[in-house]
């Protein structure tokens, strides 16, 4: 198993992307975190569904944009597993709106939740992986940071920001052994893309080279394969996983 003996926590969860690469990971051999904020009916499902195929869980609620919470579930995650080798930062919102209709305060829910979370659970998880001198930070940004799409302009921002983070961290902890990778989804069968009607999905297919939408286990894959021994050469990489749609 790729991940045997080896300890994550993945932010954001209980459903969609972060739901699939905790279970990817958990079968992969790791210990896993689970992360989730509100939900915690989806969390409790996700948690059952590890435990009853023999996988080490432990639940954590907080949202990633609260430091305490998140000093709070790193320091949980030494007590019960020894240790943090693996941080998936998948939490994110999206609030679809042109600029001009965005509020201040919207503007910086999403800047809170989605960038600033991020830094909150690195710094926050970093000295178990310094001290051991091997760690691995995978970032979840999106398509939306690699071309302008309308509508999203807090999101992009946030997800480019993370972005420009990924690279510069990886330059930073590499010297620990420590690598910072970004996945770059971009349409994925969720939640949100199931609200989506036959007319608009064929919108979006018509846009898409492979012309079909990603499956959560197409980012949960390469989240698992980053995270291992086989993805150890890797670093500071922004890779899309969008059947083409950024080509």
């Amino acid at each position: 198993m790729l991940l045997k003996g080896k300890t994550a926590i993945i932010t954001g969860a209980s459903r969609g992307i972060g739901r699939q690469v905790a279970i990817s990971m958990a079968e992969a051999g790791a210990n896993v975190v689970i992360n989730y904020r509100s939900d915690s009916k989806s969390a409790e499902d996700v948690k059952e569904l590890l435990e009853s195929k023999g996988h080490n869980v432990l639940l954590f609620q907080g949202s990633v944009d609260d430091m305490e919470a998140m000093t709070q579930m790193a320091n949980a995650t030494v007590e019960k597993f020894g240790g943090i080798d693996i941080l998936v930062n998948n939490a994110g919102i999206l609030l679809p709106k042109f600029l001009m209709m965005t509020k201040p305060d919207e503007w910086e829910q999403t800047l809170n939740i989605n960038l600033t979370g991020v830094y909150n659970c690195i710094k926050s998880s970093l000295r178990p992986m310094i001290e051991k001198r091997c760690g691995r930070i995978v970032n979840i940004s999106s398509v939306a940071s690699l071309s302008g799409i309308p509508g999203q302009a807090a999101y992009a921002t946030t997800k480019a920001g993370i972005n420009g983070l990924t690279r510069v961290l990886s330059k930073e902890l590499a010297g620990f052994g420590i690598t910072v990778n970004a996945l770059a989804p971009g349409f994925i069968e969720t939640d949100m893309t199931a609200i989506f009607n036959e007319k608009k999905t064929k919108e979006y297919y018509d846009m898409i080279p492979l012309k079909k939408f990603g499956k959560p286990e197409d980012i949960a894959n390469m989240a698992v394969f980053l995270s291992s021994d086989q993805g150890q050469y890797i670093t500071g990489q922004i890779i899309a996983i969008d059947g083409g749609l950024s080509v």
